[in-house]
């Protein structure tokens, strides 16, 4: 028979368990930090945070923040994926236009965004749409990237092979390119993800009177980390809806992989 402590070291190897004892433990510092050693007014302890979000929504125009902040998210990262998988085709499928304006992609990838961020506002307003225009512009970069990646990684005897079949560009696009892309593609959308997301509140933070940043600029200014920090957890709960729609499409079509 197995031993308990045999059974308690299989479990502790689980990387799911890992995951969650990594993150008791981050929580357990926080509440003690928070409690002896940091001031309240610039920190809150967790168990007071998670007491607090009733509180939180309950603030006046918070609820509409979260959904606009969250439609602003959800459009603007729709928009990169688009933008990125055509523009990485378009680039990664020609040698020569892979040669021409690839440079240009990383020249432009490598610019800070936040230092045009006034033309965003000049030309798109304060409202909604600069804020999905400034989040298309930190999303769409890394998903042309992967994709130019991950096209150059399939293997030119397949394609061959696909030509000789009588295969049209459509069918080799779906059947040869798009499968063997797709780590590289999914890999492109999780950190695309991760810039619409600093994008959208960048804006926010900037020039807003609606939205998540908007009210984290709020609670700031009136040294209230309690509420401040439940809007960033309601905030990273966001992220993480995303990121497992995104997760679940990778193993819905990258299925074939493990097969």
């Amino acid at each position: 028979m197995i031993s308990t402590t045999t059974r308690i070291r299989q479990a502790l190897r689980r990387p799911w368990i890992a995951r969650i004892g990594v993150i008791v433990l981050l929580f357990c510092f926080w509440e003690i930090a928070a409690r002896w050693w940091i001031d309240p007014m610039f920190l809150s302890p967790p168990s007071r945070v998670f007491m607090s979000l009733q509180q939180v929504f309950d603030t006046r125009g918070v609820p509409a923040a979260l959904r606009i902040t969250f439609w602003e998210l959800a459009v603007a990262f729709v928009l990169s994926v688009v933008i990125g998988l055509v523009i990485g085709l378009a680039v990664g499928l020609q040698p020569f236009a892979r040669r021409s304006f690839m440079p240009i992609i990383l020249l432009l990838y490598g610019t800070p965004q936040v230092t045009i961020l006034p033309l965003f506002i000049l030309y798109f307003g304060i409202g909604p749409a600069s804020k999905i225009a400034f989040g298309v512009s930190h999303g769409f970069f890394p998903i042309i990237v992967t994709v130019v990646a991950g096209v150059q990684n399939v293997k030119p005897i397949l394609l061959t092979s696909a030509r000789s079949m009588g295969a049209s560009r459509w069918q080799m696009l779906r059947h040869v390119i798009f499968p063997h892309m797709i780590p590289s593609f999914f890999a492109g959308m999780r950190l695309g993800m991760t810039g619409v997301l600093l994008g959208v509140l960048l804006a926010e933070l900037y020039v807003s009177t609606a939205g998540i940043g908007y009210f984290t600029t709020l609670f700031t200014q009136n040294f209230d980390p309690t509420r401040l920090l439940g809007l960033v957890a309601v905030l990273a709960a966001m992220a993480i809806v995303l990121n497992e729609v995104v997760r679940r499409a990778e193993v819905h079509f990258g299925r074939w992989h493990t097969d």
